[in-house]
């Protein structure tokens, strides 16, 4: 599997990546044993690129997969996760589910938005002890939508500052936006951004000017989100975008898009991950994934060779950008 470095770091990531999420029980449960071989399925397909955060599943997604890549050369893979929610103890709401969250996990604890610098350094601590690894290569600002100052003028410096020491390898902010990643490309010096959703078979957004940016200043996309949370996961269009039920026009879209995928012989979350990956920003594209048949799956589709006819008829159609 291609291996790219992101920005000017020494950090590499696979072009495929495992996003964890779905380790840490998001909306469903899911046993240990299921999750680890998930992961070493993943290896086994050559994916060296390993996605997760504390907001997943609580920490749950975290521990999991520390607990899978145990064992493994630590210089063949990379891990990101990301500071900005803090984990605190709530021991009074121990007894409810996180619903709140999305994830099917005791709501022992509450995330706190934190983007101070003791903040990002006590989340990093944390992580350190989930994944039970000795260093994270690339931390990430998590959805600083509504945090920008706090971001650009606490978080930021101490994430540049650890890099600098060599205690990280690579910083980013990952987002399902795409104007204020514009912003940090330009205005901070970070190796890499997640961006979730914004660059997709249905929402090219991010196309127009954050892309651009990114290649302008040497900023490595991972690009997250690829199937819009379900739309495009399935040979025929699901019913779920952007965790909403899909809008009428979108899914009449998607239909279109689909039958073309066929007429060429490509399945629909095939092209949904070539269309991201063929974009000479991107370093990675990060899919969900929590069982050995999706992992399979996906790796399959994201090794199989999508012909260039294809994109010619989504352009002329007017489904894709030019």
């Amino acid at each position: 599997m291609k291996i790219t470095r992101l920005g000017g770091s020494r950090v590499r990531v696979s072009q495929l990546g495992f996003g964890a999420a779905g380790i840490g029980n998001l909306y469903r449960a899911l046993d240990d044993e299921t999750a680890y071989r998930a992961v070493e399925a993943a290896w086994e397909a050559g994916i060296r690129y390993y996605d997760t955060a504390p907001h997943y599943g609580l920490g749950l997604s975290e521990r999991r997969l520390g607990a899978a890549l145990a064992g493994r050369p630590r210089d063949e893979f990379t891990v990101s996760t990301k500071v900005g929610r803090v984990l605190v103890p709530s021991p009074e709401t121990a007894h409810l589910r996180d619903d709140a969250g999305g994830f099917d996990v005791p709501a022992d604890h509450v995330r706190r938005w934190d983007f101070s610098a003791d903040g990002v350094r006590r989340s990093m601590e944390s992580s350190l002890g989930r994944l039970g690894l000795d260093r994270i290569d690339v931390v990430l600002l998590h959805d600083p939508d509504d945090h920008w100052r706090q971001a650009v003028d606490e978080a930021y410096p101490v994430l540049h500052e650890l890099r600098d020491q060599g205690v990280v390898g690579a910083i980013g902010v990952g987002m399902n936006q795409w104007q204020m990643l514009e912003r940090f490309v330009v205005e901070t010096d970070i190796d890499t951004v997640m961006l979730a959703g914004r660059y997709t078979l249905l929402d090219q957004s991010a196309g127009e000017r954050l892309l651009p940016r990114c290649r302008e200043r040497g900023v490595s996309v991972l690009a997250a989100g690829v199937f819009n949370s379900g739309v495009l996961a399935t040979a025929e269009p699901g019913r779920m975008y952007d965790y909403r039920p899909v809008p009428d026009a979108v899914y009449a879209r998607a239909v279109r898009i689909a039958k073309m995928c066929r007429a060429h012989g490509v399945a629909l979350p095939q092209a949904a991950m070539a269309f991201v990956a063929r974009h000479p920003a991107v370093a990675s594209v990060v899919v969900g994934m929590k069982t050995i048949e999706q992992v399979t799956n996906n790796a399959e589709l994201a090794a199989t060779h999508v012909p260039n006819e294809l994109w010619d008829d989504l352009v002329a159609e007017g489904l894709i950008h030019p």
